[in-house]
């Protein structure tokens, strides 16, 4: 649906005042290893037929995806490169994820497909306001919390599809988490209308009174 240690990069110079220019840092390396597991999800998934050892991989993989960003935020390695690369992560693990578990078959067609249109539409909106001038649309909790139930429910999904004796209450945790995740996946949706038109109004405003103090 994107924070330990001292700062890897070297300490930003003057052109560069907050250090937001450095790539070398630990929340871009965990967002570049999310990436390159994805792969290995899908061979696990289709090349070995293993739908448990997907799952796990990638219910790991979704359990750290507030890891890079809490680093970040909290050991000041903020970066620009950061800024692209953990929401891409971070989309890519959700439509990977679901496009695989959906075509592999261990999930309904169409509780993966409302989860899906909502993040096409989502991500689209995103980027036609962004081109439209808006200022960045911060996710709400509603959001938050949907993703996080979803990114439970679908690892849940794939192992019910696997032979092992829990695959049953796998089952039951995938529906238990999967609805409450779609309902307040939708209810995000529904509030990111008015939050899109308020973040475009500002954006222009901040637009037009930069060109006005540099006229």
């Amino acid at each position: 649906m994107s924070v330990s240690g001292t700062p890897v990069a070297a300490t930003p110079g003057a052109h560069d005042p907050d250090g937001q220019d450095r790539i070398f840092t630990i929340p871009n390396v965990i967002s570049l290893i999310r990436l390159l597991c994805l792969p290995l999800f899908l061979y696990l998934l289709f090349g070995k037929d293993e739908p448990l050892a997907a799952s796990i991989l990638l219910g790991a993989l979704g359990g750290t995806d507030w890891i890079d960003g809490y680093i970040a935020r909290h050991y000041h390695q903020v970066s620009e490169l950061g800024k692209i690369l953990d929401p891409v992560a971070d989309r890519l693990l959700f439509f990977v994820g679901i496009g695989g578990i959906w075509i592999y078959g261990a999930v309904p067609g169409w509780f993966a497909g409302m989860v899906l249109l909502r993040e096409i539409v989502v991500a689209v909106t995103t980027v036609v306001l962004a081109a439209m001038g808006a200022r960045r649309v911060d996710v709400t909790w509603w959001g938050k919390a949907g993703t996080f139930a979803l990114m439970i429910a679908f690892p849940m999904f794939l192992a019910s599809s696997a032979d092992f004796w829990l695959a049953d209450q796998a089952r039951f945790l995938a529906w238990g988490f999967g609805l409450p995740g779609l309902a307040l996946s939708y209810v995000s949706w529904a509030m990111y209308l008015p939050l899109g038109l308020k973040a475009l109004a500002e954006g222009r405003a901040d637009r037009a009174a930069s060109e006005t103090a540099q006229a």
